[in-house]
C-alpha cells in the first residue's frame, strides 16, 4: 500500500485535484482545511438482517458506515437464519446485494446455529462466500471443537475470528476473556491456524497476544473505541454503556492504549451493535448488550488518541483502515474520505443514520468531520 503520508495531504476545493465534476466538493468551505483519508475498513458490526430489521438494515448500517469514512465492513453471523450454511448465508448476501451502501463482507458461523455443539460445514461456506469463520456473541466452549475448526479454516486459507469468553466465569470477570484467549492462542500455535481475536479489553489478554506474536504465532487482534476512551469510573446507569465485553478498569485501558502505540493490537473494530430504543432504556444492568460506533469511531480516536499524543495520524489509519485490509485479504484501494479535522462538535445521536442511537459519547465534544465518502468514483456519502 502506498505510504500514509500521501493520503494526508492538506486538500483545497479548487485545487486542481481531479475530482469528477459530480463529485467537486462545493459544498466545503474555502476557508478550511481538510485531509484526504483512505476508506476505513471495520471488521466487526451488527447489521442485524435478516432476522433483527427493527434494530438496523444493511442498508441503514452500510450508510452509517460511508458517514463515519468506512467503505467496508464485516458483518457478523449472529442473526435469523444464522449463516451457517450456504442456503442461510445466501439469504444474506442476497440483501447485501440491493441494499448495501458500501461493501458488507458476511462472516459463516462457527458451528451450526452458534450454538457451539457442532461444526457448520466450513467448507461449502467459504465456497459460498463467507469472508473468515465466527461465532461473535458467544465464545467456543469446547477446545477440540475449536482446534478442529482451525484446523479445517487453514486448510481453507480463512481466518478464525473468535469472540473469547469462557462461560465458567461471568463477563465482568476478566478471566472470562483472557482464559478463552490463552487458549485459543495455544490452539492456533499448534495448528498453524490464522487466528484473530475480537473486541479484546483485558491487560491479561495484551500481554498474551504481545507473547504469542513474539513467539511466531498467526495471530492477530482488535479492540474498540470504547475500550480506549473509556474506563469503568465513567460509566453511568444507562444503557448506553452496556456492552460485551464489558468496559474495564483504568489499567486495562492504558494496557490497551499501550498495546495500540506498540503494534499489538492490530487494527480498531467497532463492534457496531444496534438495539431499538426500548432494548436500551431498561438502565445499565437489564439493557442488552451493544452500542453504536461506525458513526464516532474516528472522531473519537482521533480526539483521545492523535490530538491526545498516543499516536499519530499514520497509525491511526492503519489501524483502521491498511492492517484489516491486509489481514483479510481485501484489496489496498478502497476510495477516500473527505475529513475537516478542525470541526468541533458535541456527538448527537439525533445525526446518526444508523437506526441505533446508544452511543457511550453522546454528548462528548470530539474534533473531525467526514464532508465526503468516495468508493469507485461514486459518492456514497456526501454531507450537505
Amino acid at each position: 500500500m502506498r505510504d500514509t503520508v500521501t493520503y494526508v495531504n492538506m486538500l483545497k476545493p479548487h485545487s486542481g485535484l481531479s475530482f469528477d465534476t459530480a463529485l467537486r466538493a462545493d459544498f466545503l468551505s474555502p476557508d478550511r482545511e481538510y485531509v484526504l483519508l483512505p476508506g476505513f475498513c471495520d471488521v466487526h458490526v451488527h447489521f442485524r438482517e435478516p432476522g433483527f430489521s427493527y434494530k438496523e438494515t444493511i442498508r441503514t448500517g452500510s450508510l452509517a458506515a460511508a458517514r463515519g469514512g468506512y467503505t467496508a465492513v464485516f458483518a457478523m453471523p449472529n442473526l435469523n437464519p444464522v449463516p451457517d450454511s450456504a442456503e442461510h448465508l445466501e439469504a444474506e448476501m442476497a440483501i447485501i446485494r440491493r441494499d448495501a451502501a458500501v461493501p458488507v463482507l458476511p462472516y459463516a458461523s462457527i458451528t451450526v446455529g452458534e450454538k457451539g455443539e457442532q461444526l457448520a460445514d466450513l467448507e461449502a461456506l467459504a465456497a459460498a462466500g463467507a469472508v473468515a469463520f465466527s461465532d461473535d456473541g458467544r465464545g467456543v466452549q469446547s477446545r477440540a471443537m475449536m482446534r478442529e475448526a482451525m484446523e479445517r479454516a487453514k486448510a481453507l486459507g480463512k481466518v478464525i475470528v473468535a469472540h473469547c469468553e469462557d462461560e465458567a466465569y461471568p463477563a465482568e470477570d476478566p478471566r472470562s476473556e483472557w482464559k478463552e484467549v490463552e487458549r485459543d492462542l495455544i490452539l492456533a500455535d499448534e495448528t498453524g491456524a490464522a487466528f484473530h481475536a475480537c473486541h479484546i479489553s483485558s491487560k491479561e489478554s495484551v500481554d498474551l497476544i504481545r507473547d504469542a506474536k513474539k513467539n511466531g504465532v498467526d495471530a492477530t487482534c482488535e479492540t474498540a473505541p470504547h475500550y480506549l476512551a473509556l474506563d469503568d469510573t465513567m460509566l453511568e446507569d444507562d444503557g448506553r454503556f452496556k456492552m460485551n465485553p464489558p468496559v474495564r478498569t483504568k489499567r486495562d485501558r492504558e494496557a490497551l492504549l499501550e498495546a495500540v502505540a506498540d503494534g499489538t493490537v492490530d487494527m480498531i473494530a467497532t463492534d457496531h451493535a444496534p438495539h431499538s430504543a426500548e432494548e436500551k432504556a431498561r438502565g445499565f444492568a437489564k439493557s442488552l448488550n451493544g452500542i453504536v460506533g461506525l458513526e464516532t469511531a474516528f472522531p473519537v480516536l482521533y480526539t483521545d488518541l492523535v490530538r491526545g499524543g498516543i499516536v499519530t495520524l499514520g497509525t491511526l489509519v492503519r489501524l483502521l483502515a491498511e492492517n484489516p485490509r491486509k489481514r483479510f485479504g481485501l484489496p489496498e484501494d478502497g476510495g477516500f474520505a473527505v475529513w475537516d479535522l478542525n470541526a468541533e462538535y458535541a456527538v448527537d445521536p439525533a445525526e446518526f443514520l444508523s437506526m441505533g442511537k446508544s452511543c457511550p459519547f453522546t454528548g462528548r465534544r470530539v474534533f473531525g468531520r467526514n464532508k465526503l465518502t468516495v468508493l469507485n468514483g461514486t459518492a456514497v456519502f456526501k454531507e450537505l
